[in-house]
């Protein structure tokens, strides 16, 4: 039988008091008592750490406060659920801080606000005798001085509060009391009251007519006597209107007409703030994120204050945007708008104190009147915004801290913030904004220079808009210069962003510029994340991985990963997926004109030193584990200055490859035109050779037939820096990976030459394993050219060198592609013997996607001996075999030959399965660009499809 929980009730209009079905719960010690306080005033919403850090110390908390602050949490949750084993459900964690969960009617205070408001319906009713009834009810919960003996500056501003309260209703019920008849039985309380309070008008009042009608009528005119000379000495004020006139009646004697009870004085109407700036008149875009922004400020019912944060780099059009969502849904908050820019990006951050008094004095509240703490302020902030509707847009913060005691506390209340740093801890939906659309650049360029001058340069505008990076302040600050200069063309503006040294400096109009916004989120970084800034920069590629970053910032792994993840905290980075970061086009510029400023050539040198090594180790790593036995990976490569990555596995390697390999090509051009002299960084001497053997452990990315294009420009760059270095090994092995290049593209001809070239590189340099490769290469150019003697030549030749070098991985792969060349030339049992013998080496010394490849030349050369089924069987595997590898080419190719295999066995019902498999082939050489491939595939589906009609 499950246990029902036991039900827990609190109190706190008397010293705290706690209980757990009838039993009373000691509450601890003072700072613990505190920390209940504050949870069970809150009514459930969560209190981060710090508000609680703040409400039991203040401004001076000691230097474990968060320590003694979780443990004073354990404490209570063993005494309020002493049998939960660890689940708790009644004080619970919600981010770094605390929330405690009790029903309704748990807490006397709340209970005693019930209490009044069900009071003050009754009244409003005209039901008088039971709003008195209501209000002895809520009065008589209290035991003594609210929160007494609870420390901190939360509980005494509550305490305030609390007592305000009770005295409130305490008047409110004297007054239906005399208004119920009564009178003489009223006077003891009334003179206890005055005492204590001689300065409220209102209680001199019920006591003047209490005495009244107690027949006490010199008395009665004494109080008023007594009450103004205590205003007039005291304030230099005369009693207010009620009084005077309850006075007056008064004046006619015992004889005169009944005073009515003074009445309760209407509190004035409490001002609507409208300090919200105007909303921007050209503001363009964002549709969709303006209708989800609205939704979630005028969602009603709530039971939390809505909170939107929005971040992102500056110039990104964070204020434009929350401006224009807040004059969009003011309507929503009839009770006013508040507005403060906080200068979180520069050096000056304003200071929630003073932030808070000017809101209070917008609120209505009197200067004299507002407190001098922080914690106080808050406090009273947070009351007089008290179930109003008033919309709070805090511009530009600098963090959490900062905001955090401007916020309200109802959720009538909705808040808008704006910052650079992405704001954690505040209960707030996250808003990351991002650049523009690139219609909505456009449309933004369109509305300040106009879209005629636009139209007329459609190309030039592109080119413009792209050297903006799409971000709304740089398309503003060339619109604007455009406006300003009508002779300028758009081309003319757009050739001075062409340069990229000068980009910055062109973005500047006014007292708007790129550079200055970047600066103010440079300049409020420590120096750790400043140095990672810069340097992360200094890599060419798209995006940095965390590993790449660990190397150009020479700190181990997750010390760099957690800098990277503070600058995307900054809006200084991005993260598109976990563990990878990349700068806006802009920052990037930015971010490297630092480093040429801030940082020594040396230690920026250093920086890409270890970059290029890092690739190089982690990229022999892979390749051995995506291709093992492959002698490109163990023949003449550098030794890696620097530890590379680790992988589980094959796949892990694979899948590595495939994630870098926009950055890993990048980095190669940018190590060739170091090691050349044509870049900036360091290792002259080192940095070409490293470019050339990373250009060749990319040999995964050449077979998938996926990245062809970025393969050859990586392979052009070495080239193009080997010949100006003056470096033939170098040169040698890009050439060999260019031939492969263009060997699967079809291009024969740049194949056969480019491959010649490697092989007379190989053997000027010595270097006989690219000797060996090149022949390969060259035999299988010669294969694919008809030229049958020159390929059986040349693959006997590779066969010869793989052999004395004892790479045999080369060698299977060598008998492999012969294979092919004796079978056309009508040597088909030879072929047979090299197939089979191709593919037990490739098996044998870990053959990789090779093995597929030995699969697929066996399985040819079984279809062409007439053993069709055994084939099939052996192109299946090839087809699994290079899908498992992610070589696209070739899967389509095993795909091809299996449905034209399919076919040769002239069965009925293959025609159909073949047609399907030709189609599905087609789609996959159309992905990876393969036009023979693509040729061959169609010539198979209409022979299928031709066979499928005839059938």
């Amino acid at each position: 039988m499950e246990m029902l929980p036991v039900p827990l009730t609190f109190a706190v209009l008397g010293p705290p008091r706690a209980w757990r079905g009838g039993a009373e719960l000691p509450p601890g010690p003072p700072q613990q008592r505190a920390v209940l306080a504050a949870l069970l005033l809150r009514e459930g919403r969560p209190a981060t750490a710090q508000e609680l850090v703040d409400a039991v110390w203040g401004e001076d908390p000691p230097r474990r406060a968060v320590g003694a602050l979780r443990t004073y949490a354990a404490r209570l949750r063993r005494l309020l659920e002493p049998a939960a084993d660890g689940a708790y459900e009644v004080l619970v964690s919600v981010g770094d801080g605390y929330a405690l969960r009790v029903p309704d009617g748990a807490l006397d205070a709340t209970a005693f606000e019930r209490d009044i408001a069900a009071a003050e319906r009754a009244r409003a009713d005209g039901r008088p005798a039971e709003a008195r009834d209501l209000l002895r009810a809520a009065l008589a919960r209290w035991y003594g001085e609210p929160l007494a003996g609870v420390p901190g500056p939360y509980a005494l501003a509550h305490r305030l509060r609390l007592l305000e309260r009770r005295l409130a209703a305490a008047e409110t019920r004297l007054g239906l009391d005399l208004e119920l008849g009564g009178g003489a039985d009223l006077v003891p309380e009334l003179t206890a009251l005055v005492a204590a309070h001689p300065l409220r008008e209102r209680l001199r009042g019920l006591l003047m007519l209490a005495l009244h009608r107690a027949g006490r009528h010199a008395e009665a005119l004494e109080v008023y006597a007594e009450t103004r000379r205590a205003l007039v000495d005291d304030l230099g004020i005369e009693p207010g209107r009620d009084l005077s006139d309850l006075h007056r009646r008064l004046l006619s004697g015992p004889a005169g007409p009944e005073p009515e009870p003074p009445a309760e004085p209407p509190p004035p109407a409490p001002p609507s703030p409208a300090q919200l700036p105007g909303d921007v008149p050209d503001f363009t875009g964002r549709e969709r994120l303006v209708g989800e922004l609205r939704g979630t400020l005028l969602a009603t019912p709530r039971r939390a204050v809505a909170i939107t944060a929005l971040s992102g780099p500056g110039g990104v059009g964070k204020t434009a945007l929350a401006l224009h969502v807040a004059h969009q849904v003011r309507d929503g908050f009839p009770d006013g708008q508040l507005y403060i820019d906080l200068r979180g990006a520069g050096g000056d951050p304003a200071d929630p104190h003073p932030v808070l008094g000017a809101f209070l004095e917008a609120l209505g509240v009197e200067r004299d009147a507002i407190p001098a703490g922080l914690p106080e302020r808050a406090a009273l902030y947070r009351t007089r915004l008290a179930g109003r509707r008033v919309l709070v847009l805090l511009d530009d913060a600098r963090d959490a801290r900062q905001v955090r005691p401007l916020l309200p506390g109802s959720p009538s209340c909705a808040v808008l913030i704006t910052s650079r740093s992405k704001l954690g801890g505040l209960g707030a939906r996250p808003v990351d904004l991002d650049v523009m659309e690139p219609a909505e650049a456009r449309a933004l360029a369109a509305r300040i220079v106009g879209a005629e001058r636009l139209d007329a340069e459609p190309a030039a505008t592109a080119e413009l808009l792209a050297a903006c990076g799409r971000l709304p302040l740089a398309v503003r600050i060339v619109a604007a210069r455009l406006a300003a200069r009508p002779s300028w063309t758009v081309a003319a503006l757009a050739a001075r962003l062409a340069d990229r040294s000068r980009r910055l400096g062109e973005l500047r109009v006014a007292d708007l510029a790129v550079e200055a916004a970047f600066r103010l989120g440079y300049e409020q970084l420590d120096p750790a994340r400043r140095r990672a800034f810069r340097l992360l920069a200094l890599a060419e590629g798209p995006t940095v991985s965390a590993g790449a970053a660990a190397a150009l910032l020479g700190l181990p792994l997750l010390d760099a990963e957690e800098l990277c993840e503070s600058l995307v905290d900054a809006s200084l980075l991005r993260s598109p997926t976990a563990g990878r970061y990349r700068y806006h086009d802009l920052l990037k510029l930015y971010a490297r004109q630092r480093a040429e400023r801030d940082e020594r050539p040396e230690d920026a040198a250093a920086a890409l030193h270890r970059l290029f090594h890092f690739y190089l180790a982690t990229a022999r790593r892979a390749h051995l584990l995506a291709e093992p036995g492959d002698g490109r990976a163990r023949n003449g490569l550098l030794p890696a200055a620097v530890p590379g990555l680790d992988f589980a596995g094959p796949d892990a390697a694979r899948d590595w490859f495939f994630a870098e390999a926009p950055a890993l090509f990048a980095v190669i051009g940018q190590a060739a035109r170091t090691g050349s002299g044509t870049g900036t960084g360091a290792g002259a001497g080192t940095a070409l050779p490293l470019a050339a053997d990373l250009l060749l452990l990319t040999e995964t990315l050449v077979e998938s037939g996926v990245h062809a294009r970025e393969c050859e420009r990586a392979a052009y760059a070495v080239i193009d820096a080997a010949w100006e270095g003056r470096d033939p090994h170098g040169e040698g092995r890009a050439h060999l990976h260019l031939g492969g290049i263009y060997h699967n593209a079809g291009r024969l001809d740049d194949a056969r030459a480019v491959s010649g070239v490697a092989l007379r590189r190989g053997r000027e340099t010595g270097d006989l394993w690219l000797a060996a490769a090149a022949l390969e290469l060259l035999g299988r150019c010669a294969f694919m050219a008809g030229r049958r003697e020159e390929s059986l030549r040349r693959h006997i030749e590779a066969l010869d060198a793989f052999r004395k070098l004892g790479d045999r991985h080369g060698e299977g792969r060598t008998l492999s592609s012969l294979a092919r060349a004796l079978l056309a030339a009508g040597r088909p049992d030879e072929a047979l013997a090299a197939a089979e013998r191709g593919l037990a080496l490739l098996r044998e010394h870990g053959g990789g996607h090779r093995c597929g490849y030995a699969l697929y030349q066996l399985g040819i050369v079984l279809d062409a001996a007439g053993r069709g089924t055994e084939a099939l069987a052996c192109l299946g595997k090839a087809r699994d075999a290079f899908r498992a590898h992610r070589c696209r080419r070739w899967e389509g190719l095993a795909m091809f030959r299996i449905a034209e295999t399919r076919l040769r066995l002239g069965r009925p019902c293959e025609a159909a399965r073949a047609a399907e498999e030709a189609g599905e082939a087609l789609r996959v050489l159309r992905e990876s660009g393969h036009a023979w491939g693509q040729a061959q595939a169609l010539r198979v589906l209409a022979d299928a499809l031709r066979t499928r009609v005839a059938t």
